[in-house]
């Protein structure tokens, strides 16, 4: 992945979904140094504590197309990147403005790759560039082979094989980006009710020792959609008694890293990074 070098970048603009994500992105684009950094955040989705870290904040709500380019092109901003996840009810519930409006209306098909595609493309016309969501988040990429907690056994190194296969499968097919197997069959498919509530359904019905696989999607755009487990997977994972936690090495943040080798190794959780080329 490409990124813009710390040089390049001055002023960016920062559209803030839920979670830690978001402040991740701050203290990392701080780091490599970004001045200044002005938030596009939304109503009952942003942690309103997010205001403390930023330069700027304007708060609106999901589907205000229009005021989230100007927030950004009035004042000056030429680089965006998106960080969090906006939650699925409030999709359902989207009050689009008219810029949005008239954006969802050229889709032939609504999905987050398309929307957030043309959202893209909005920016671009304003002069604002939506640059990889992984911009600034290299240390925070998963890495090759176990990361956290116990080694693999051998029989959850097939599942996780098998997992790969068929995550990559649905992917594919956009409908979701992760699964839970057992002793090589499939438990649960993650649907938009997203990754936690997959690992609920799939750890239900395994009843402990089940495997998920987390992947990304062929050419997926990491613009605006990159897989991402933090504390919260974990603590869904240990309640659902999983075993092992595998992700693509490279192509998947991990938040709160040491917060998530201390869960892992509390449960007993292998968190596994691969290479998706060699799989």
């Amino acid at each position: 992945m490409t990124h813009p070098t710390s040089n390049s970048i001055d002023s960016l603009g920062l559209i803030a979904g839920n979670g830690v994500y978001p402040f991740a992105m701050v203290k990392a684009a701080r780091a490599a140094g970004v001045r200044r950094i002005v938030a596009a955040a939304f109503e009952g989705e942003t942690n309103p504590d997010l205001a403390r870290e930023v330069d700027e904040i304007e708060w609106m709500r999901v589907g205000q197309l229009g005021r989230m380019i100007k927030t950004f092109a009035s004042r000056g901003i030429g680089h965006a990147v998106m960080a969090g996840q906006i939650a699925p009810s409030n999709l359902f519930s989207l009050r689009p403005d008219l810029k949005a409006f008239l954006v969802l209306a050229r889709l032939k098909e609504r999905n987050a790759e398309t929307i957030f595609g043309a959202i893209g493309d909005e920016l671009a016309k304003a002069g604002v560039e939506l640059l990889l969501a992984t911009t600034f988040m290299d240390e925070h990429l998963a890495g090759s082979g176990v990361f956290a907690g116990p080694r693999l056994a051998r029989k959850e190194e097939g599942d996780v094989h098998f997992g790969f296969k068929i995550a990559k499968d649905v992917s594919r097919l956009d409908i979701g980006q992760t699964v839970v197997v057992k002793g090589g069959t499939v438990l649960a498919v993650e649907g938009f009710d997203g990754t936690n509530a997959t690992i609920r359904r799939g750890g239900e019905l395994g009843k402990g020792g089940s495997v998920v696989v987390k992947v990304s999607k062929p050419n997926q755009d990491f613009r605006f959609d990159v897989p991402v487990i933090g504390p919260a997977t974990l603590e869904t994972a240990a309640e659902a008694h999983i075993r092992v936690i595998a992700v693509e090495a490279g192509r998947t943040l991990v938040m709160e890293r040491e917060r998530v080798r201390e869960m892992a190794a509390q449960h007993q959780i292998t968190l596994f990074g691969f290479d998706p080329e060699k799989f």
